[in-house]
């Protein structure tokens, strides 16, 4: 007698094939729920922060106060709905922008240049580097008057402000991350005689790069905040931002001066994350926590 059991027949996987109903949810799932955990807890918080805001200018704030702070669709329509504010606003902001930009390439080209000099000995590092200290230290509105006596009131000393306070973040992290350089690589190239520049643009310079926009991310929104205040004291020449703030404080226009500080915070945002995205795609692949997430 004879008991025949038929076993079932099994295909050898072939490498590449994926089930059709399986693919679209493995691939689509996960895009999804990572957008939703960027997207959601800012837009939470956002949400949070309007209903507190709500609450503030109504129920805490009486009706003759309530020009302390006035609620957020009433700074929409006085100062986003209202195309001549807006255009004011957008002129204001692109002034000081310019001079955002300006004061950040200097202080990248003569935070770069002091860096490398400092990264060469340690005798200039320690010559150098408190006094960089003590003018980060330095109240800038204590010499604001003094900057305007030597430059003048124009954009000249807005420039100045700003790269006063944008080039110790960037002294500091470049000067790190020059440092930073494995040593082996250093007596690789020592055997191998190599210059200062070649140790510099071969070992150096790649290894700094992930500490250099560190820098630059910070000094981005700080060259922001010296655009503003230095066009805030210095009158003259193309109105910006700081400009536009200090008449709506002497005008007590509330909802147009909410309007310009959210604009400013708009600028700050978008030139931090511009130079996080500048990161990601220069720095990247030196950059050990990034090439982990890839």
């Amino acid at each position: 007698m004879s008991t025949d059991i038929e076993s079932p027949v099994t295909t050898p996987a072939v490498a590449g094939d994926v089930a059709p109903d399986l693919e679209p949810e493995a691939t689509y799932k996960p895009k999804r729920e990572a957008v939703w955990r960027i997207v959601l807890p800012p837009f939470l918080v956002g949400a949070a922060t309007i209903g507190f805001w709500y609450f503030i200018s109504y129920v805490i704030l009486e009706p003759k106060r309530r020009f302390l702070l006035q609620p957020p669709h009433r700074v929409w329509q006085e100062g986003f709905a209202d195309s001549e504010t807006l255009s004011e606003m957008f002129k204001g902001l692109w002034s000081s922008g310019k001079v955002a930009f300006w004061g950040l390439l200097i202080a990248i080209a003569l935070g770069f240049a002091l860096a490398i000099i400092m990264s060469q000995a340690k005798l200039i590092e320690r010559a150098f580097f408190p006094y960089f200290v003590m003018l980060q230290a330095i109240p800038i509105l204590a010499i604001v008057p003094l900057i305007g006596f030597w430059f003048g009131y124009g954009r000249t000393s807005r420039i100045v402000v700003c790269v006063i306070i944008a080039i110790f973040p960037i002294i500091v992290n470049t000067l790190f991350g020059l440092l930073s350089a494995e040593a082996g690589l250093h007596d690789l190239l020592t055997l191998h005689g190599a210059g200062r520049l070649t140790r510099i643009r071969k070992v150096m310079f790649p290894a700094a790069l992930p500490a250099i926009f560190a820098g630059l991310r910070i000094s981005a929104g700080l060259s922001v905040i010296g655009a503003i205040v230095s066009d805030f004291f210095f009158g003259k020449g193309d109105i910006g931002i700081g400009q536009l703030l200090k008449r709506y404080v002497a005008r007590i226009e509330g909802e147009k001066l909410l309007a310009a500080v959210i604009l400013s915070c708009v600028l700050g945002v978008a030139v931090f994350v511009f130079f996080g995205w500048l990161a990601n795609r220069v720095a990247g692949k030196w950059a050990p926590a990034v090439r982990g997430k890839k």
